[in-house]
């Protein structure tokens, strides 16, 4: 690109339509590469003023400010500083602002504006405002910022024709002026002050709903007060996960059973019988009917995240997972590892900093994913009441509940304070994020959303666990146990549970907790399909103990003391190949998949111990 060919520049935050208004520009008139030396993206192209004379136009990677926080953003202020190698300093600079987001956009527009290069701004997406009751008025825009405004509707091409003529206007000014200094950079608290101000004075009209809006905002995001809210929201959703999804796991339950007792009353005594009753409808069977509790956890997952309030859930988690080293970017994966650990890991790939996103993967398998929930409730049915707590509402299994699923938040906050202290060290990156506006879930995508939820679960329950279930109960059933001996503990499972059980039994796990660790490690559910197999071939064709819930016959069968151990267990344990392959690839290495694996299962063993022997002290053993 020639020296005598003008080259423009759009800048603004993300989100702000930049990249739609450059496609809007160049058409296929441009390329794409990276910066020399670094893997930003480049997106370079041309585009023609009204009169037929050609430009250049640079797409910069969106930013929230000039004070990098990730290489993206250092690409921008380089290269609007004329500090990029292989880039000259553009001749003029177009800021792209989201009109339905002023007071956020404006805070870095007023600080482009600073450096003194020909400036246009471009009000974009004011369609969109509009539609959403919000009235701006550019010109007096223009007056406050003291640059040229032009509304565009970048995805339409509307008001391209007059912003390129702003620009040759600003371009051409500039070059008429007897110097030209950039300001002195003005201060965050001012940017953040002056913002409000010009976006007061620019808003002609704003309906009551955009006012309702920055009301609820104000209690919402409040420091003390939003905190308070989300933690009472989490506290209602682990109590729903007992209170509405008894009725359906109970009709599951028994719907498992007579399918059981038909088979074994319709079916001689062979090997097949056996495989269908003791192996797929008692194993698998143990995991689906916990299918209600797990749909009704992401209801509330999608409700929120519809209603645009989980990305202020983020906004006030930003400031406590700072405190720990960690960046805000790392709440989103650290989110969808309630899901699952392995799409959390690879969201993480959105977090710039190094040692910052190992942070993040290391202590992913902490968040508790759904596949937790079967053992979870599982144990919680059999050893916790199903009572209120001091004659209040508030139900005792779903207040453990919540304890479980906050015990693994403050683990993993811990672990990574601990990291970003030692292995991964390394300093926080702030981040900025938009907040989009409150709107009413629509049923149909809440419902296609949770029929997907739904589906995946049903297919992991009918491949992995299945076939897990299935191998466990060939090993629990051969080789076949002399009269009077019992069939689980003779079998060949059996005998590796008992090796197992001498360096678990510290902890106070047993026989039973022992078998079910070894296939767990497939996917965690396993370990309650793996109890209940184990139960069933020990009931035989007795109908009377086949109907007998698993629950109650664990209950029957362990102490309080190491109920709660398993529990503990099942907070830290990582127990999952899928969690291990995912970090490997992610990593590009054993190193840090056998690091987290490690460090896990030492949580794991030492919380579990711990557990045990306070309740034991207790009087619970």
């Amino acid at each position: 690109m020639t020296a005598a060919i003008p080259t423009i520049a759009l800048a603004g935050n993300p989100n702000a339509g930049k990249s739609s208004l450059f496609n809007a520009l160049t058409g296929a008139r441009q390329k794409i590469a990276n910066y020399p030396g670094v893997t930003v993206e480049r997106k370079a192209g041309h585009a023609s003023f009204a009169d037929g004379r050609p430009l250049g136009l640079i797409d910069l990677p969106g930013s929230y400010s000039l004070t990098p926080a990730s290489p993206d953003e250092a690409v921008t202020r380089d290269v609007l500083l004329g500090q990029q190698a292989g880039e000259r300093r553009p001749d003029a600079l177009v800021v792209v602002v989201d009109a339905a987001n002023l007071d956020n956009h404006l805070c870095f527009a007023l600080e482009l504006i600073a450096l003194g290069l020909p400036t246009v701004v471009a009000l974009n997406m004011l369609d969109l405002a509009t539609r959403d009751g919000l009235t701006l008025d550019p010109a007096i825009l223009s007056r406050e910022l003291g640059v040229p405004v032009v509304p565009t509707v970048a995805v339409r091409k509307r008001g391209l024709t007059d912003l390129l003529a702003a620009v040759d206007g600003a371009i051409l000014s500039h070059q008429t002026q007897a110097t030209a200094q950039s300001a002195p950079p003005p201060s965050d608290a001012a940017l953040h002050q002056r913002a409000k101000a010009i976006s007061r004075a620019a808003t002609l009209c704003e309906t009551p709903v955009r006012r309702w809006t920055g009301r609820v905002d104000n209690v919402v995001l409040h420091p003390v007060g939003g905190f308070i809210l989300l933690v009472a929201l989490m506290f209602v959703m682990f109590q729903a996960v007992f209170s509405w999804a008894t009725p359906f796991a109970d009709a599951l339950e028994g719907g498992i059973g007579v399918i059981q007792t038909w088979v074994v009353d319709s079916f001689p005594d062979n090997f097949l019988r056996g495989l269908v009753v003791e192996g797929l409808l008692a194993g698998v069977g143990a995991v689906v009917v916990f299918l209600p509790q797990i749909l009704i956890l992401f209801l509330f997952i999608l409700l929120l995240e519809a209603s645009g309030y989980m990305t202020r859930a983020a906004f006030l988690m930003d400031g406590l997972m700072g405190k720990v080293g960690l960046s805000g970017r790392g709440f989103i994966p650290l989110l969808s590892s309630f899901a699952c650990a392995v799409p959390g890991i690879m969201a993480t790939r959105a977090i710039p900093d190094e040692k910052d996103r190992l942070t993040t993967i290391l202590i992913a398998p902490l968040m508790t994913c759904s596949a937790r929930m079967p053992v979870y409730t599982l144990i919680i049915g059999a050893f916790i009441p199903a009572q209120k707590v001091g004659g209040t509402p508030i139900g005792l299994q779903g207040l453990v509940l919540f304890g479980l699923f906050l015990s693994g938040i403050i683990g993993a906050l811990l672990v990574a304070l601990v990291l970003r202290r030692s292995v991964t060290k390394g300093n926080a990156t702030g981040f900025m994020m938009e907040m989009p506006r409150y709107q009413w879930p629509r049923p149909a995508d809440i419902a296609i959303a949770l029929w997907q939820r739904a589906w995946i679960f049903l297919r992991r329950a009918g491949t992995i666990i299945a076939a897990t279930t299935v191998i466990l109960w060939l090993l629990l059933t051969f080789p076949q146990a002399p009269a009077g001996q019992s069939q689980v503990e003779y079998s060949i499972g059996g005998r590796i549970a008992s090796g197992l059980e001498v360096v678990v039994a510290p902890i106070g796990f047993n026989h039973d907790i022992a078998l079910a660790l070894i296939p767990a490690m497939a996917a965690r559910e396993v370990a309650v399909s793996a109890m209940a197999t184990a139960n069933a071939i020990d009931a035989g064709d007795n109908e009377e103990a086949m109907a007998e819930q698993l629950s109650d016959r664990i209950a029957g069968r362990w102490s309080i003391a190491t109920a709660l151990a398993f529990l503990a267990w099942f907070v830290f344990a990582p127990q999952c190949i899928s969690t291990i392959a995912i970090t490997k690839r992610e990593t590009n290495g054993w190193k840090w998949p056998l690091f987290m694996v490690g460090y896990l299962f030492a949580l794991a063993y030492a919380a579990a111990g711990i557990t045990y022997w306070t309740a034991v002290a207790f009087g619970l053993g």
